[in-house]
């Protein structure tokens, strides 16, 4: 397992300059047809819909995670020394292949398919692949202690906490990267300082005393990235677009299956039962393939929200005020014929930069005092804790198709 490359290999990088290669099994990992998938899946939903140079993969977003957490592990002292050697190997794994198991379109497409995307990876760790392969071949035991930390499970749970937390290598990594294919400020943070001052004690990764501010320009980078691009209402009325067209495939799966033979692809999506080939074929060209095909579909319903998905005539959209708006609108798309199932969508979203709830799993960010003392974020930061105490900002809109 802890074989190197002959040299180290390098791969430029828009956010870390360059990603570093020294050992042959991360290397082989990233050469499995099932890391190479993830080429052909965005990183973001519907964003590009609104900042159109964020086509950015979630393979690129994968190697700046392992990236993250191959500098964690080798350049934190605190990390280097409370880790044995395999430990290290197993969390940069982990990194690199916490999203193998994602589904096209981000989020949006886990509404036809049951199955977590972290699920899936651990099934696609565990199961009938060459990243499977990969991994036996170099400890049989290792697919599932790797399964285990993506899982949060791993009884070591420092390998958890840089995996998945609330400073972890996976948030770190999408904030910058996402900032930076969008084009905007918004999830600037001082990387290199919160690197230089994360310890851990009593294994909590911990961030000393001095760091509070770039710990706290961090937080905000994630609170301005959910309201001005994840949260934003253009990417969100393209996603909902997204969530009916698999909902109707769901109603008119149910009432017939054969009759969606032409869309094989969503076929086993549909019955809940995938397996890992069903995912490995299904990107998202396979998917606007689907899609596309549904624009000349007997169904008027999948067919027009087919082709408003291509053709970005996308939903409307009202922050609602007052109740009285949603029967406006409901009247409104009655007298045009419109089934509200489909043309109707109530939509609230809110966001807490940061929520302590649990010690347990990186939930909580500590802080190391200089009297060595350990206390939570939120105790030692004014605006944090405003941010904890506060109100937590909520958005309501309603999403239709214009009318004239």
């Amino acid at each position: 397992m802890l074989k190197r490359t002959n040299e180290t290999k390098v791969m430029r990088d828009v956010i870390h300059g360059y990603i570093h290669v020294s050992l042959q099994i991360i290397w082989d990992l990233i050469d499995t047809k099932e890391f190479q998938r993830l080429r052909r899946i965005h990183q973001l939903g519907g964003d590009f819909q609104v900042y159109h140079t964020a086509e950015h993969s979630r393979f690129s977003h994968s190697l700046g995670v392992y990236e993250i957490v191959r500098r964690m592990v080798h350049e934190i002292r605190d990390i280097r020394e409370y880790l044995s050697e395999d430990e290290k190997v197993y969390v940069m794994i982990a990194g690199l292949l916490h999203d193998v198991g994602h589904y096209p379109f981000s989020h949006a497409f886990e509404s036809i398919c049951p199955i977590p995307h972290e699920e899936f990876s651990s099934r696609i760790i565990l199961g009938d692949s060459e990243i499977h392969e990969v991994l036996v071949k170099a400890d049989p035991n290792l697919p599932e202690i790797i399964s285990s930390i993506i899982s949060y499970n791993h009884p070591n749970d420092l390998l958890n906490q840089i995996i998945s937390g609330q400073l972890d290598a996976d948030r770190m990594d999408y904030l910058l990267r996402d900032a930076y294919f969008t084009g905007t400020s918004y999830g600037a943070f001082d990387l290199e300082r919160i690197l230089r001052t994360i310890r851990v004690k009593d294994g909590k990764l911990l961030v000393k005393e001095s760091g509070i501010h770039s710990v706290e320009d961090y937080i905000m980078a994630r609170y301005h990235m959910y309201w001005q691009v994840y949260y934003h209402p253009v990417c969100r009325s393209y996603e909902m677009i997204l969530t009916k067209i698999f909902e109707r495939l769901r109603y008119l799966y149910q009432q017939g299956p054969q009759r969606l033979q032409k869309i094989e692809m969503f076929l086993p999506f549909l019955s809940g039962e995938p397996s890992i080939e069903d995912h490995f074929y299904l990107d998202e060209s396979a998917a606007l393939y689907g899609i596309g095909l549904l624009t000349k579909d007997e169904d008027e319903i999948v067919s027009d929200l087919a082709k408003r998905l291509l053709n970005r005539r996308l939903f409307e959209y009202e922050t609602i005020y007052d109740e009285s708006q949603i029967q406006e609108v409901i009247k409104k798309l009655e007298n045009h014929g419109y089934d509200l199932d489909y043309y109707c969508i109530i939509d609230t979203t809110s966001q807490s930069p940061y929520k302590p709830y649990g010690e347990k799993r990186g939930h909580v960010i500590w802080v190391l005092g200089e009297d060595n003392n350990i206390a939570e974020l939120s105790c030692k930061s004014v605006i944090v804790q405003s941010l904890v105490k506060g109100d937590i900002k909520k958005d309501r809109k309603i999403f239709f198709p214009k009318m004239d």
